[in-house]
């Protein structure tokens, strides 16, 4: 396809950029040290800036990206071979500055060295990329499920039989002393079993009703302040166009404290926390695209989540913290997901996402 594009430069009787321009991707063409010599209408709305603006100018002070996305440019330029790229991360430096997930194509144009050029296409692969993470968000549901099901009848059954053989010892024993010692074994043996039922969580649906999606907000955030620190700041940012939504408020209420309650947890009684909600329109979640949709996102500067559990952050036993059961996200997703929705995270050092997002039927859920 790329290759089909630079010949267009050499077409007579037509204008390559009127043709360039009704593109939807961005295509840039670079001279030499990747400086900008043409892009067309769908590269200045990615790079947020006008012909004029960039033309003449490096790449790389436009654009923010790996490494290994300018080294492989420029070898394509000084090689005069094509390459490409998938589902590279990039962010320009002007503009919105917004993070994008685009496949790249780069492709030499026929001009002798040392004037090549390089032919690039920018194709947004966000939505694609973050339908696919989603995909595998609830795949990964679905998996956790079915491992906690197995896992909490391989458990149970030995509890029940322990506890109910302490209980039989303690009917037997004649020095009640020694009935502090099966005492033990019962509460740890209902201690267990009440672990087991957090992991299974909630097994009846959604009982919804009409509510103010801020009035939960509020809810959790009087909770939040109430076991924050002093040295802890939290702030709201409210969008007021958000409709009412038919939600199990218990539910709902029980994700959302999870997610504030890991927050509060990674910054370690120092640091800030925003409860912010918005209203997303043409949203998709998986594979299900919604006209409208509801942002509830808590997000936190503390360290970030680890690398070693990214992938793995929504199964049950998964933490990041030596302190941690696992438990939290994993119920927190299974709750959102009964009422059509996921939770999808985001995190840097400094800098940590979470996001309820709830579909919103006809306005008013």
């Amino acid at each position: 396809m790329a290759v089909d594009r630079a010949r267009l430069f050499a077409m007579p009787g037509l204008d390559a950029q009127e043709l360039l321009d009704a593109l939807s991707t961005g295509v840039i063409v670079l001279g030499d040290e990747l400086r900008i010599l043409s892009i067309n209408s769908a590269a200045q709305n990615l790079l947020g800036m006008s012909h004029n603006q960039v033309r003449g100018r490096g790449l790389g002070e436009l654009l923010r990206a790996p490494d290994t996305f300018h080294q492989t440019l420029t070898r394509a330029l000084v090689n005069g071979e094509p390459c490409a790229l998938r589902e590279v991360a990039i962010q320009p430096l002007l503009g919105s500055g917004e993070e994008r997930i685009a496949d790249v194509f780069a492709t030499p144009l026929d001009a002798p060295h040392p004037a090549r050029r390089l032919l690039v296409e920018v194709s947004d692969a966000t939505q694609r990329h973050r339908i696919t993470r989603e995909n595998a968000l609830l795949a990964q549901l679905g998996g956790s499920r079915l491992m906690v099901r197995k896992l909490a009848h391989e458990i149970k059954n030995p509890l029940g039989g322990l506890r109910g053989a302490a209980q039989l010892l303690e009917r037997q024993l004649k020095d009640h002393s020694m009935r502090e010692y099966t005492e033990v074994i019962i509460s740890e043996a209902d201690r267990l079993a009440a672990l087991v039922d957090s992991m299974l969580g909630p097994t009846r649906f959604p009982q919804k009703e009409p509510l103010n999606v801020h009035e939960l907000c509020e809810h959790v955030y009087h909770l939040l302040r109430s076991e924050a620190a002093g040295s802890v700041l939290i702030e709201r940012d409210y969008d007021p166009s958000l409709p009412g939504m038919s939600l199990d408020r218990h539910q709902i209420i029980q994700a959302m404290l999870n997610l504030a309650r890991n927050a509060l947890q990674a910054i370690a009684g120092r640091g800030r926390i925003v409860l912010r909600t918005r209203v997303l329109v043409g949203q998709s979640i998986g594979s299900v695209r919604h006209r409208l949709v509801a942002s509830i996102q808590l997000e936190d500067d503390g360290p970030g989540v680890a690398s070693e559990v990214r992938d793995t952050l929504f199964y049950p036993l998964v933490t990041g913290r030596p302190e941690g059961t696992g438990l939290g996200l994993a119920v927190a997703q299974d709750l959102v997901t009964r009422h059509g929705g996921l939770i999808e995270f985001d995190s840097e050092p400094g800098r940590t996402q979470f996001t309820i997002l709830l579909p919103i039927e006809n306005g008013n859920g």
